[in-house]
């Protein structure tokens, strides 16, 4: 034995080379976070997927219904459903904007400018109606059973492009509806989940950091320890790990630990580029006006040019939660004047944003709700839910801007023209970012399970 090594030292050098040596392994693993190679040349290598929970209507945004408009306040005649309910024709002008002529409503004087980056999709549809099973089938693909995101399965197939940071990040996800499932991982490792930032709004600090009178310094020095030198967490860490491996080395394969492993690492390396990265102080002043911070809109604003942030630096996932619920059960004509209003600008900006610097063409983004309305009215000013035919859009990232894909039926009931399930969906996005949706697949339970489960066809019309 060394005389000039104190035990404790000696078990701290010992502990950082055995935990070294373990990380590399699961770095290279599948529960890794090591980029990997997709199945086929990718479109995207990002997403940015933008929340409209609630289920916005179609109809009133982008499904333009001239027949519904001319029988308005006629019988629906729609089925059980609509047993005594008449049609209720949309609540404000509907356009054709760019020079694609993509119809949209007026009430998004922003996004309509970005008409032919576009790629409209009138025909989605999913199983049930029902906000919490439709929106966790938009996440997972699953209204029954506890499922990875579509967040956690990009992560597990394409890895992160920068190891310093989550490879997927959820701003202001909602705690209801399934809440953190929305963005877990289940049975995928557990470095797979989502990181959550911020809860039902983000926090305050991020609106105080854009004052003028707020002291320098980058925020979420949180996830520093000032008492602790640099050199001495890193050991601490080790010593842990190696404690943690030798407890799988004697138990056997454990994944829960080897997600703490990873998650403490990932944590550690966080403390270097998470604060710089949050730290919005540094835009210049035209960016944040471009966004509408500081004009009324700041919440959804900040989250919108965080985004852009983030995928710069390298995130694989990032999912923005709106600030506004588009459950319009009644006063639609209102209610849809500010959910627009709310979200609108900051949307056009982070398009801009991107198109500016060269990000849109591999950034996928993504904006859907997890149904739409109906066409015929509720409580006389309002919509109810619609699983059969509502639109989603989206753009860069390798889709047809100007395009309008699938149609539903003359009154926006039911999607009729290139039909396009969630399952759909998950497989063309996947596809979009080089995975094949078959061959993602995750041995659990005795058999391999999918984001997709046993269906979902690529919409092949949509790519470019």
């Amino acid at each position: 034995m060394n005389p000039f090594l104190s035990r404790r030292d000696m078990l701290t050098t010992m502990s950082s080379g055995i935990g070294w040596l373990a990380f590399t392994a699961l770095a290279q693993g599948k529960g890794g976070l090591a980029a990997k190679s997709p199945h086929f040349p990718a479109r995207a290598k990002r997403v940015i997927f933008l929340t409209m929970r609630g289920g916005p209507s179609h109809v009133d945004l982008f499904d333009h219904k001239p027949e519904l408009a001319a029988r308005d306040g006629k019988p629906a005649s729609l089925g059980r459903d609509s047993s005594g309910a008449k049609l209720f024709g949309p609540v404000h002008p509907m356009k054709q904007f760019g020079q694609s002529g993509q119809w949209m409503t007026t009430l998004y004087p922003y996004l309509s400018k970005h008409a032919d980056d576009m790629c409209i999709i009138n025909s989605m549809n999913t199983d049930l109606p029902n906000h919490a099973q439709a929106f966790g089938q938009m996440h997972t693909g699953s209204f029954q059973f506890v499922r990875p995101s579509i967040g956690a399965w990009t992560l597990y197939g394409l890895g992160t492009e920068n190891e310093n940071l989550p490879g997927f990040i959820t701003l202001n996800p909602p705690a209801d509806n399934g809440g953190a499932q929305n963005y877990g991982s289940a049975f995928l490792p557990a470095i797979c989940q989502g990181t959550k930032i911020g809860g039902s709004q983000l926090p305050d600090l991020y609106a105080a950091l854009l004052k003028k009178d707020v002291a320098p310094g980058p925020p979420m020095k949180n996830i520093e320890n000032k008492n602790i030198p640099r050199d001495l967490q890193r050991a601490q860490l080790d010593l842990i790990r190696g404690l943690n491996e030798r407890k799988m080395e004697r138990d056997g394969h454990h994944p829960e630990i080897e997600g703490a492993i990873e998650s403490f690492e990932l944590a550690f390396r966080m403390q270097t580029e998470v604060p710089d990265v949050l730290d919005l102080r540094g835009e210049p002043e035209h960016i944040l006006k471009l966004y509408g911070i500081g004009q009324g809109k700041d919440q959804f604003a900040r989250q919108c040019l965080l985004a852009r942030r983030l995928a710069e630096a390298g995130v694989r996932f990032i999912e923005i939660a709106s600030p506004v619920n588009w459950d319009h059960h009644n006063r639609l004509r209102d209610q849809l004047s500010t959910a627009c209003g709310a979200t609108d600008q900051p949307i056009a900006a982070l398009l801009t944003d991107l198109k500016a610097r060269g990000l849109l063409k591999d950034t996928l983004v993504v904006w859907a709700g997890e149904f739409g309305r109906t066409p015929y009215a509720q409580s006389g000013d309002g919509r109810d839910h619609n699983h059969k035919g509502y639109s989603i859009w989206m753009a860069g990232g390798g889709v047809k801007g100007g395009l309008t894909y699938g149609a539903t039926d003359e009154t926006g009931y039911k999607a009729v023209v290139d039909p396009m399930h969630i399952h759909d969906w998950h497989a063309t996005v996947l596809h979009l970012l080089g995975l094949d949706h078959t061959k993602l697949t995750y041995y659990y339970g005795g058999r391999n399970f999918r984001l997709t489960n046993v269906s979902g066809v690529v919409a092949q019309r949509i790519l470019t």
